[in-house]
């Protein structure tokens, strides 16, 4: 497909910028309303803006039903691939509309009504989307827990949402384990204040578990007793789901997504940003459990009549590292969304390509990258082997669509590779320095969006809007701070590099570890590298480099090093101060992907290590820490860092 002229982006942008309600009124009709809204954009309760005030709709309606009254019930609405099951499932939007609507009936059963939160704890199934749709139809607010995550942090966001339901399975299938997601479960709810009456569980055939009576419900049991829902009309400012994300104080914050505004910000971006036509094929290799799964697996394709693909294994080990190849060629993906990190992975472990000969891509048009930054060595190897645009973008659960990109529906814009695009139409993008003005082109800073934020994005924290201001709204007057740090270029290309807790001092200089990592990764031996400021009494932090290098790489370790030093010192210069790195397995990261920076600097700096619910596997951290001794950190009163074994489940 080829990409209409930036002209496009520019008319978009500027509409916005210029007059967002009659934007956003325009793109209001690919909706189906059940009644108007009174007004585009209220700014009465400033700055608790309200998008479509007045209007009445139904998610679900607008995901399902819709497509099937307009005659596409024969179309695909979602294709299950599961690498770990052996197993490939294909639902119409008939099929689709049809177990939504019976399961709606099953919760609505167990007295779950209008404005009562559900809590959906289960692996990548066909059941977590029918729940999360059957929750839309009747007006529920769901709120969706990765799977596989431990007893104490689920009861913490039982908790916070108080639901009236709990929806799970038996277990998680994972390359060489299974995960048996029902002992966690009971765990979190004896371990929650709040008491949850009701649990409707799916027995998998991989590994069924034992109910509780009088409690637990089979899923199958509950559906076959039950009548069809029809879709319940809510109001445009209802929330439609809460999406826990961390939070600096240990205690989860509950991100709250309405339904309007959400519709109108998944519909438009999927046509704008993705170039998505109704009948292509979206393929997002990411958890529902995440924001991007919300966003991109169920809600974004399907408001379009797009096939989403809900895919259950990995970029390696599923079998091999030609897995997403075999997944594109397969069903015909004619767009791909993931995380860098995961072709970092396929990199790692087939360096040449190798695993990718002999599949057809021809159907891709785009691949996209998000979840942290991309280093340029990784976005130009995967546009090597796919022969298709790679585009990196940016947003956060925050926001749940993307604050910048290349724009493939409404302008290719030329962006250079490791910028994260241009401010999309609705975000009024601004790098600010400690005093809260803008800074110069080329000049670091912190990223901040002017108010109010556009449609789809959060309008508070679940029951705290207190923290809502302080967390994101607190820090410069007028604007949503990001808590990520970048610049912009001249042609006004935004550049993230970090987080703000990742820009480092040393010596008085401010220095971005993203740059210094860039560099590191684009050596032909290193797979993937994490760059971390580590303190030093001299010159306040130093930059410390850990390193993953790619498979087969039998050079002495030493060169390596001094390479990478020689590197960075010829890219940045000397004020980088770049002279330590170590070689590890393998980074830590969170079952989204990203790396646990803060917690490889807690090691290094030899403080008390806080290792993150959400990490995928703690057991290299001890390594890492041994590393990192050799040269000179992770030190605690003569010891590593302390042992993570025992942190997952």
């Amino acid at each position: 497909m080829t990409s209409p002229p930036a002209t496009r982006y520019l008319s978009d942008f500027e509409h916005a910028r210029d007059n967002p309600q009659d934007f956003w009124g325009r793109e209001a009709a690919h909706i189906r309303w059940l009644s108007p809204p009174e007004s585009v954009l209220d700014t009465r309760a400033a700055p608790f803006y309200s998008w479509f005030a007045g209007a009445t709709l139904n998610t679900c309606d607008n995901c399902c039903d819709r497509h099937v009254e307009a005659g596409h019930g024969e179309r695909v609405a979602l294709i299950h691939d599961s690498p770990v099951t052996h197993s490939v499932t294909r639902l119409t939007y008939d099929e689709l509309l049809a177990r939504v609507a019976r399961f709606a009936g099953a919760i609505r059963d167990q007295g779950v009504e209008k404005g009562d939160r559900v809590i959906i704890y289960m692996p990548m199934m066909p059941e977590a989307v029918i729940a999360m749709l059957a929750c839309a139809r009747i007006g529920a607010v769901h709120s969706v827990v990765f799977g596989g995550f431990a007893g104490p942090e689920l009861a913490k966001r039982i908790d916070d949402a108080t639901p009236k339901l709990v929806i799970s399975a038996s277990c998680g299938i994972e390359p060489g384990r299974v995960v048996a997601y029902k002992p966690l479960l009971d765990h979190a709810l004896e371990l929650a204040a709040h008491k949850v009456a009701r649990c409707i569980i799916i027995q998998r055939e991989t590994q069924g578990c034992e109910l509780v009576a009088g409690r637990d419900i089979d899923w199958q049991e509950a559906v076959a007793t039950a009548r069809p829902a029809e879709c319940v009309p809510v109001a445009a400012t209802d929330p439609l789901y809460i999406l826990y994300t961390s939070g600096t104080t240990g205690q989860p914050k509950g991100v709250v997504r309405d339904n309007g505004g959400h519709a109108v910000a998944m519909h438009y971006s999927a046509r704008a940003v993705y170039g998505l036509r109704p009948q292509d094929t979206f393929w997002t290799a990411s958890d529902v459990g995440w924001v991007v799964g919300h966003s991109y697996c169920v809600y974004a394709p399907l408001l379009l009549g797009c096939t989403t693909v809900i895919y259950e294994g990995k970029p390696v080990g599923t079998p091999d590292a030609g897995a997403f190849w075999r997944v594109i060629e397969d069903h015909s993906v004619n767009v791909f969304f993931t995380a860098p990190t995961a072709f970092r992975a396929i990199k790692k472990v087939d360096p040449e390509g190798q695993a990718a000969a002999g599949y057809d891509v021809s159907s891709l048009r785009a691949l996209f990258l998000a979840g942290e930054h991309c280093d340029p060595d990784t976005a130009a190897w995967a546009g090597q082997h796919l022969g298709v645009p790679v585009i990196d973008h940016w947003w956060q659960t925050e926001t749940a669509w993307a604050i910048t990109a290349n724009p493939l529906g409404i302008g290719d814009l030329g962006v250079p590779t490791g910028s994260a695009g241009r401010p999309m139409p609705g975000y009024d993008v601004q790098v600010l320095g400690p005093d809260g003005t803008p800074v110069a082109d080329g000049q670091m800073g912190d990223i901040a969006i002017a108010l109010p934020l556009p449609p789809g994005t959060l309008t508070t924290l679940w029951n705290n809007d207190t923290r809502y201001v302080e967390a994101y709204l607190s820090a410069y007057d007028g604007f949503y701070r990001s808590g990520d740090a970048g610049y912009f270029d001249e042609q006004h290309n935004l550049w993230v590099m970090s987080r703000i807790d990742d820009i480092i001092n040393v010596a008085g200089h401010r220095l971005s570890t993203g740059m210094i990592e860039e560099v590191v990764a684009a050596h032909d031996d290193v797979a993937e590298a994490a760059v971390i400021g580590a303190r030093d009494a001299d010159k306040g932090q130093l930059p410390v480099a850990l390193v993953v290098l790619k498979a087969g790489c039998t050079r002495d370790e030493a060169d390596i090093v001094a390479e990478l030093i020689a590197a960075v010192r010829e890219a940045i210069g000397p004020v980088a101060a770049f002279k330590k790195a170590v070689i590890v397995e393998r980074l830590p990261k969170t079952r989204s992907g990203k790396t646990v920076r803060a917690t490889l600097r807690q090691i290094a700096d030899g403080d008390a290590v806080q290792i993150p619910a959400t990490i995928d596997d703690a057991t290299g951290l001890d390594e890492i820490a041994e590393r990192l001794a050799t040269i000179g950190y992770a030190r605690n009163d003569g010891q590593t860092a302390p042992s993570s074994s025992g942190n997952r489940p």
